[in-house]
């Protein structure tokens, strides 16, 4: 095979950069990446040279310099003769850095071949909340310079709110699909949209993605709610572990016996008292990190660690993950098109080695194609009338009434038709909120609400002295 040229050596050399991510990579990762077809000296010129042509950033200095993507959204393309390394050859894969690879290949060993290890204790208490960080400074600042969305100004939760029905869809099948759900998204859709279930599925796949839909709704659509308290958590597990746990009591509780995780050699603690302990631990310290991204790194590392319940933690800790991005107004974490095997080799990682530079190749990886789903587009979005979403069951039933017994639709119309659901205080707007539905219902649109083409006729036709609707 002829020798590769200098300007194909720069291209394998930039993508490798580019496929490490925001976090970039030093020079003794880039040397192993190389598999010793460098010298040092060879790779700092060829660095220098990618510097000078402005193709990568150097950031740090000494052996804490690293180098980065100049443009992380616009990858460098290869050489048809340059392939990529091994640990970046399988399409089902996120970007892995040097780290992330030796936590892959550790984790992939046959499980008879790893040493079982229980809670290391030290994996937490050598945390110090916004002193210790998982994420680089540089990281978190490129993170948030993705992830801030138009209403950062504004109050908390406006940002998710905005985007809260695509969000439904997208984080209750993508963090679904993490749990081997074979719902698809389109599937998933229909399902929150409508409340179709998928033909085929077992009802625990349906009850998976209808729990996800209503955990996200309690965060979302009342801010409040969005806080990193013990409270928080365990109504979170109540809604996404509601009619899937064996034991009922089991529910929104922690556990009180000892569990295993499949495909693993790790072994949480047992002993109820300790667990309680230092899951009240770990949410005081998530609660004191300040950066979100670093908080929310934090909770998907340690409340799975921990394994808190007796089953849904990833499920509690994915959802638990997006509360400081719901705060803070950044662009939510929806797991979009993860691949199921990097997060299980990641979270090996956490459970049997106390490493989380997978998981933060995952981490960056997600949150980079949730930004790509949901910032670009916001300005396409038309922001969800959080009222009407409130009282959409109770408009309905209006709407429905009045048509089916012919009567005009008048305020005194709504007024008298008032479910008891819908509050004193709701009253004037809900009126509001009815007849403008009536004054653009038609024949088309009136399945909405339950109506028929031939009951939305007969009303529309009636002499009632009123003005015409659905002309």
């Amino acid at each position: 095979m002829p020798r590769p040229t200098l300007a194909q050596e720069l291209d394998q050399l930039a993508v490798l950069i580019h496929n490490a991510g925001p976090a970039g990579v030093g020079s003794d990762a880039l040397l192993q990446l190389l598999g010793g077809t460098h010298e040092r000296r060879t790779l700092q010129r060829r660095l220098a040279r990618l510097s000078e042509q402005g193709r990568i950033t150097v950031r740090g200095e000494g052996r804490a310099t690293r180098y980065h993507p100049s443009n992380p959204s616009h990858p460098q393309q290869p050489p048809v003769e340059a392939a990529p390394p091994a640990a970046w050859a399988t399409a089902d894969y996120v970007p892995t850095s040097a780290e992330g690879a030796e936590i892959r290949a550790a984790i992939s060993q046959s499980r008879h071949l790893r040493k079982p290890v229980g809670y290391q204790l030290d994996f937490l208490s050598q945390y110090h909340p916004n002193d210790t960080a998982y994420l680089p400074h540089d990281l978190r600042e490129q993170l948030h310079g993705l992830g801030r969305s138009p209403a950062d100004q504004t109050p908390a939760g406006t940002f998710a709110r905005d985007i809260l029905n695509r969000l439904l869809i997208d984080l209750s099948w993508a963090s679904s699909h993490l749990e081997g759900n074979t719902y698809s998204r389109l599937d998933t859709e229909r399902l929150i949209e409508f409340g179709q279930a998928a033909e085929g599925k077992n009802a625990l796949e349906t009850q998976m993605i209808l729990n996800h839909k209503q955990a996200i709704e309690y965060l979302v659509l009342q801010p409040e709610n969005a806080q990193v308290r013990t409270d928080t958590l365990i109504a979170l597990h109540a809604f996404l572990s509601d009619g899937l746990m064996a034991d009922p009591a089991s529910v929104g509780r922690i556990r009180r016996r000892a569990v295993e995780i499949g495909g693993s050699v790790y072994l949480p603690i047992a002993l109820p008292q300790r667990l309680e302990e230092l899951f009240g631990i770990v949410t005081q310290m998530a609660a004191e990190i300040t950066d979100p991204f670093e908080q929310a790194f934090f909770l998907m590392v340690h409340l799975p660690y921990l394994q808190p319940f007796e089953d849904v933690n990833k499920r509690v800790s994915r959802l638990a993950a997006n509360i400081p991005f719901i705060r803070h107004n950044l662009c939510p974490l929806s797991f979009i098109d993860v691949p199921q095997q990097a997060y299980v080799d990641a979270m090996l990682g956490v459970y049997e080695l106390n490493r989380v530079d997978l998981l933060r190749d995952v981490f960056v990886w997600a949150y980079e194609r949730s930004c790509q789903q949901y910032v670009a587009v916001k300005q396409n979005l038309v922001p969800p009338d959080i009222f009407r979403l409130r009282h959409r069951q109770a408009l309905a039933e209006v709407i429905a009434a009045i048509v089916r017994q012919g009567e005009a639709a008048t305020e005194d119309a709504v007024k008298r038709r008032m479910p008891a659901s819908v509050p004193e205080a709701d009253h004037t707007h809900f009126v509001q909120l009815a007849l403008a539905e009536f004054g653009a219902l038609h024949a088309g649109n009136a399945v909405r609400f339950g109506i028929r083409p031939l009951e939305f006729g007969e009303w529309a036709g009636r002499d009632r002295g009123d003005a015409s609707y659905g002309a």
